[in-house]
C-alpha cells in the first residue's frame, strides 16, 4: 500500500483505517485467530461499532458508547490474553497508520492506540507493564 502524505480528517478517513487495519488482523497468525475462531466477530456489526469508536477517539465526535474493556475482559475468559497478543495488534494498528497516513491526527491515533492498549493490558492482565 502507497505512503499516503494526508492527515486522519473525517469519518472516511476513519473508515479506511479500521477496514484495512481488520484485513490483516483476519489473516494474522497471532491473533486472527481470536477474532475468528475465539470471538466469532460478526464483521457487519463489529466494524461500525470500530469506525464509531475511533471516530469518537480521534475526531471527538461523540458516536461511540461502550465499555471495551469489558468486551475484553469478556474474551479473556474464552480465551486467556497475553502481552504478546497485545504487541501484535498495536503493531498492526500502527503499521496500518503509518501505510495510510502522515500528520499530527495520525500520531494521535498511534499514541491514543498504544495508550488503550496499555491500560487494557494493565487491567486484564493485572501486571506491571514493562518500560515503554
Amino acid at each position: 500500500m502507497l505512503l499516503m502524505s494526508i492527515d486522519i480528517k473525517n469519518k472516511q478517513d476513519i473508515k479506511l483505517l479500521v477496514d484495512s487495519f481488520y484485513d490483516k488482523v483476519k489473516t494474522d497468525d497471532l491473533i486472527g485467530y481470536l477474532f475468528i475462531d475465539i470471538a466469532k466477530i460478526n464483521w457487519e456489526k463489529h466494524l461500525p461499532t470500530m469506525y464509531d469508536f475511533w471516530a469518537n477517539a480521534l475526531l471527538y465526535d461523540g458516536s461511540y458508547e461502550g465499555n471495551p474493556m469489558l468486551i475484553h475482559q469478556h474474551l479473556n475468559k474464552l480465551m486467556p490474553l497475553k502481552v504478546e497478543h497485545f504487541e501484535r495488534w498495536n503493531e498492526l494498528f500502527i503499521n496500518t497508520i503509518d501505510e495510510l497516513f502522515k500528520g499530527r491526527k495520525a500520531t494521535f491515533a498511534k499514541q491514543k492506540a498504544l495508550s488503550i492498549s496499555a491500560i487494557l493490558q494493565l487491567n486484564i492482565l493485572q501486571q506491571p507493564l514493562p518500560n515503554l
